[in-house]
């Protein structure tokens, strides 16, 4: 991480503009905060990527967020729809009017936190695959100014780098979230640490969803009651008749990230207002 860190502080003398790709599902959380710290005046389109899986409502709230900060352009994209994601030479274009002619070319410099689609999101704007996609985090390994420079259309030229956490989270909460969307790796955390904490949202926040998907008569009133369900439901159970939790957790998480729960968002923006006021009282 701090070799990646250096290189990019030394390249950003020769960007331009800078591509943050985020997850849909938990924009604050995925928002790298050495992004603004290394990008500082440049402008920046944020990515909320995924947004297939994620509440549309909710990241309507987030757009219309990030819009309001100077310099900032954000739109939601999907695997499902390229034909936006094409559309983003037009957008740096725009953002910067006098570049992308023939004789000034634009440099764009994309960044993100590991396993937020940046990958499949570059192979899309190459037209080829360039970039090695995978469903764990830390899929890119090396940062090459050399090797990882790729020409787009209208004299854009775009550099990679590789998906880069900060050494410490404040939030205690967005930890949990990174975990549940895939961006740390399954062998960081305890499957049923994030599972409670996830079922105790889905609870509150999509109780409808989660009587459907696990054919509930209704819905629990506490997390722990939800993955007890669950292992109930798919018959994960040990010697006498006990539930395994640690299975029933980990079905919970992967259905979480591949969508079998419908289209699910983990923050709004007045939650992280509300979590940020609580840390900076404590």
């Amino acid at each position: 991480m701090n070799k990646a860190r250096r290189i990019i502080k030394d390249t950003m003398s020769e960007v331009d503009l800078v591509i943050e790709v985020m997850d849909a599902r938990i924009p604050f959380s995925s928002e790298n905060p050495m992004v603004a710290e290394l990008r500082q005046h440049r402008p920046c389109i944020k990515i909320l990527n995924k947004s297939d899986l994620a509440d549309p409502e909710i990241t309507k709230k987030w757009l219309a967020h990030f819009d309001k900060e100077q310099d900032v352009k954000a739109q939601a994209l999907s695997v499902l729809d390229k034909s936006r994601t094409k559309n983003l030479p037009s957008l740096c274009r725009k953002m910067l009017p006098d570049r992308g002619t023939a004789v000034k070319t634009i440099r764009v410099m994309i960044m993100g936190i590991p396993n937020v689609g940046k990958s499949t999101l570059i192979n899309t704007l190459a037209g080829k695959t360039l970039a090695k996609v995978g469903d764990e985090p830390a899929v890119t390994k090396v940062v090459s100014s050399a090797q990882h420079r790729i020409q787009l259309e209208g004299n854009i030229v775009l550099s990679d780098t590789p998906g880069i956490l900060w050494p410490k989270i404040e939030n205690a909460n967005s930890s949990y979230r990174l975990a549940i969307t895939g961006a740390i790796k399954n062998t960081a955390f305890d499957f049923e640490d994030i599972a409670l904490f996830a079922a105790d949202y889905l609870i509150d926040a999509y109780s409808e969803r989660v009587i459907e998907r696990y054919k509930l008569k209704q819905c629990p009133e506490a997390g722990i009651d939800l993955l007890e369900a669950i292992g109930r439901r798919r018959g994960f159970l040990r010697a006498g008749g006990i539930i395994d939790l640690q299975r029933a957790s980990e079905i919970l998480i992967h259905e979480i990230r591949n969508g079998s729960l419908g289209a699910l968002s983990f923050e709004t923006p007045e939650m992280i207002a509300e979590e940020t006021a609580i840390n900076e009282v404590d």
